[in-house]
């Protein structure tokens, strides 16, 4: 939680609270550490791993002018796909025989595919139609795009045919992990040209992401962020509502837990005392721990996947009906790590993945599995690179429901199955059971429910640009009632004296009060941290820009 008063010779009060900060701490799940051989230790991100794209992106800058970078291997500068650890090697593709796929037939897969990916990208870009056959689904429209296409070659004998037709579900696997769905077949293929790729190439930051953050903090003042800090709801348009009184309900001490410490009962009891009676804070900050936070403007940046569960809860009053439409609408799933780490690698030097492909896939249309089948969504481990910063380790991915049914399963069941997994595609019946085991769990963490967000079926930029529309509306919007925003300014700065006339909570409602950014806040960069960043950017000048016209003209 970040919580900032600022003053000013015209008693200008403005608390600016991130309700992301008060739930979890980056370095407790972003960022974990454990000791491989010879005693030493690596960064290993349950999180955000790479830097994506290198051209204009606010991430890449802050960390190569501050020298996190300066240990990035030129193997992990990779240009192509961005689930890899290293670009040098090649990526092995076994079957559930045993076998490994010759590299020209993964080559000529990997071409086609890559034509189909790009044919997805026009509905957007170029507003081609699209037709009832691909139900405006990326999953729907390429498997039977590519199916076509190898199905009517020529040139191919049958058994390359249901080897290829069989690669067409792992690549959806592999895309579905990236877009953090829970199948391709989820996404909207008119919307999914509209998320737009930074150029350059994607970097890891070997000390972990956890530095971004930390740099990014260097100018708050340490006592102004509390961590550990959950929020029960979030009272916003308290002055319009001011004749009908305090809208929280006192509650029992013994139902929660009390700090007794510095920031603990003594404090909440001033601040919530000092809220009863100012009784000019448009906004109130409802805390678990029964802590009262009286603001100017609250910023939300909780993941979408928290908002589905709690919005009806969260915010008193509710959510105006087209903001709670666009969260419906768009999707958020659970994409999942599993580390691995071994004594000595059972893959040879070459090899910087092994990809999983069924063969008794090939005519499959979903990829959904039954819960005691959750393994078969696990598209393939990479291989993290370079060995002497991680030692011999692999890095599986899977998500969706499939994903869910893992982090309910214990480490030594999921070792144990990843195991057999590699054993059974590698052919190779002596590979031992890994040293440790490491996972994420981000769709069972009550602060996130989810990695990252996409656009569903159904959905739209439109929404995600509700989903950032602050509140309260202004006109301009079906639900809202009142004066827009410029008006409110303009009545506010009729008075005579600039003190008075900076007063935002005199005789209307305040603009700006509940301010929402994070990733899926941003229309073009949304499932990135670089859009994470700058949708905060953003929510910050729009309250700069308020207050600086509110200044310009008051004095």
């Amino acid at each position: 939680m970040l919580k900032r008063k600022r003053e000013c010779p015209v008693k200008l009060h403005t608390v600016v609270w991130s309700v992301w900060a008060a739930l979890t701490s980056w370095s407790v799940v972003r960022l974990c550490l454990f000791p491989l051989a010879q005693r030493r230790h690596a960064t290993f991100e349950l999180g955000a791993t790479w830097i994506h794209g290198s051209h204009g992106n606010p991430i890449y800058h802050l960390a190569e002018a501050n020298g996190l970078l300066e240990e990035t291997t030129d193997e992990e500068r990779s240009v192509g796909r961005i689930s890899f650890y290293s670009k040098n090697g090649v990526a092995c593709y076994l079957t559930n025989h045993g076998r490994r796929i010759p590299k020209d037939v993964v080559e000529e897969f990997s071409d086609l595919y890559n034509e189909v990916y790009n044919l997805t990208q026009e509905f957007f870009r170029h507003g081609k139609p699209v037709n009832a056959e691909s139900q405006n689904s990326v999953g729907v429209f390429t498997r039977e795009e590519v199916r076509n296409r190898i199905r009517d070659d020529p040139d191919d004998p049958e058994a390359t045919k249901r080897l290829k037709l069989a690669m067409i579900q792992q690549y959806l696997k592999v895309e579905s992990c990236e877009s953090s769905s829970h199948s391709m077949d989820d996404v909207s293929l008119s919307a999914f040209g509209e998320w737009t790729e930074i150029p350059g190439a994607h970097h890891i930051i070997p000390s972990g992401f956890l530095r971004v953050v930390e740099l990014l903090a260097e100018g708050i003042p340490a006592h102004v962020i509390q961590l550990g800090k959950p929020v029960r709801c979030i009272h916003w348009d308290q002055a319009s509502a001011r004749h009908r009184g305090p809208e929280i309900e006192p509650r029992e001490e013994g139902n929660h837990n009390h700090d007794t410490g510095e920031g603990g009962q003594g404090r909440e009891e001033s601040r919530g005392q000092r809220w009863n009676e100012d009784g000019q804070w448009p906004v109130v900050v409802e805390c678990e721990d029964c802590e009262v936070i009286p603001a100017d403007h609250v910023i939300v940046t909780v993941s979408l996947g928290v908002l589905k569960r709690q919005y009806t809860n969260f915010f008193r009053p509710g959510l105006p009906t087209e903001k709670v439409a666009a969260i419906h609408r768009l999707g958020i799933g659970t994409t999942d790590k599993i580390f691995l780490e071994f004594e000595e690698p059972f893959w040879g030097p070459e090899c910087n993945s092994l990809q999983f492909v069924w063969e008794d896939e090939a005519e499959s249309r979903t990829l959904t599995y039954p819960p005691e089948l959750w393994y078969r969504k696990i598209c393939g481990f990479d291989v993290l690179y370079p060995p002497e910063r991680y030692g011999h380790v692999l890095s599986g991915w899977i998500c969706g429901e499939e994903a869910l049914v893992m982090e309910k399963c214990d480490d030594e069941a999921v070792a144990e199955i990843c195991t057999e997994m590699l054993r059974q595609f590698t052919g190779n019946p002596n590979i031992p059971k890994p040293r440790r085991i490491l996972r994420s769990s981000w769709g069972s963490n009550p602060y996130f429910r989810g990695s990252y967000s996409y656009t569903q079926v159904g959905s739209s930029g439109a929404d995600v640009e509700k989903l950032a529309k602050p509140l309260p509306y202004t006109e301009s919007s079906k639900t809202a009632h009142g004066s827009s925003t410029m008006q409110q300014l303009g009545h506010l700065l009729s008075s005579k004296c600039p003190e008075e006339s900076l007063d935002l909570n005199r005789g209307s409602r305040k603009p700006m009060q509940v301010l929402f950014s994070g990733e899926a806040t941003h229309r073009k960069y949304y499932s990135t941290t670089h859009g994470a960043l700058l949708s905060g950017q953003r929510e910050a000048a729009r309250l700069i820009e308020m207050y600086r016209d509110l200044f310009q003209q008051g004095t």
